[in-house]
């Protein structure tokens, strides 16, 4: 159930009253959610008893909730609820710090609290921007479990994929590498997994006629929680603090993405990239073990 703390919607209003607005939802951590999301990251025993859900699985809890009446075009919930009603047309998810406090396990009973922290209004190359940054705290009972920070942005209608970015040096050794190609049923259970109902991942012609893809894209949530696994896969489970990352440039379903992974000191610097080397995602994270 999600619950929203500021009262009714409250139209025409500027944008910075949407600041301190706040969003609460509670679900449980389910096998399915564990084994869904190891089967989705392709592991052989996905279905082998686990009770830990991978670093990067909050995102499949406690989901905001809306009748289908209350959707917009872009399938997203219409805005002015929670987030404020930002007038352009186009929503991402650019970028998020979280910070791992605890492992969650099957049978946790957890609360999402979301709360709006700040809404800049910037001018980019593709022309007016709006960033939104909204905190969001998962606790169990008096637990602390995730923190996070999010950035969102809104920009104008138009073409939707941004200049290559090409690979720099942040790994010094790439100890940690794989390839994998996300195709349409990956992005699908994905989508189903987190609730997510924004159709650039699942809708081909909404995507290409109006955001102005090429193809389906690859959720960045997706990305990030594929370079915390490769890790994982490394180091062992829960092995990482915090994981900050950003968004370079988009990925779409059917392309090979290389995600690759380098340790200096006692921090690890990740990125995914495509096959012709265009950045995807960088991030860097702390390592425990």
């Amino acid at each position: 159930m999600t619950t929203f703390l500021t009262g009714d919607d409250l139209p025409n209003e500027r944008l910075t009253d949407w600041i301190g607005r706040v969003e609460t939802a509670d679900d449980i951590v389910s096998q399915r959610n564990i084994s869904g999301l190891r089967a989705v990251l392709d592991h052989e025993d996905y279905a082998a008893p686990n009770h830990a859900l991978p670093q990067c699985g909050h995102w499949t809890l406690a989901p905001s909730a809306a009748l289908s009446s209350e959707t917009g075009l872009d399938g997203h919930i219409r805005l002015g609820r929670f987030l404020p009603p930002v007038r352009l047309p186009r929503r991402m998810w650019a970028a998020s710090k979280v910070e791992f406090h605890a492992q969650l396990h099957v049978g946790m009973q957890v609360n999402r609290r979301s709360e709006v922290k700040s809404i800049t209004d910037k001018t980019g190359s593709t022309g007016a921007l709006v960033f939104v940054e909204v905190d969001h705290v998962y606790r169990s009972g008096s637990h602390m479990l995730v923190t996070e920070t999010q950035t969102i942005v809104y920009r104008e209608a138009g073409t939707a994929e941004r200049s290559p970015s090409p690979v720099g040096g942040e790994a010094s050794t790439l100890q940690m590498q794989r390839s994998m190609t996300p195709d349409a049923v990956t992005l699908f259970r994905y989508s189903a997994l987190t609730c997510n109902a924004h159709r650039i991942h699942y809708d081909r012609p909404y995507a290409i006629t109006e955001e102005g893809y090429r193809d389906l894209v690859v959720h960045g949530p997706l990305l990030a929680t594929l370079l915390a696994d490769l890790v994982a896969r490394h180091h062992g489970p829960g092995c990482l603090k915090t994981l900050s990352f950003r968004g370079q440039s988009p990925a779409f379903v059917n392309e090979p993405v290389q995600l690759a992974a380098g340790i200096e000191g006692d921090k690890v610097r990740l990125r995914a990239s495509c096959a012709n080397g265009q950045v995807l995602m960088k991030a860097e994270a702390p390592l425990t073990c």
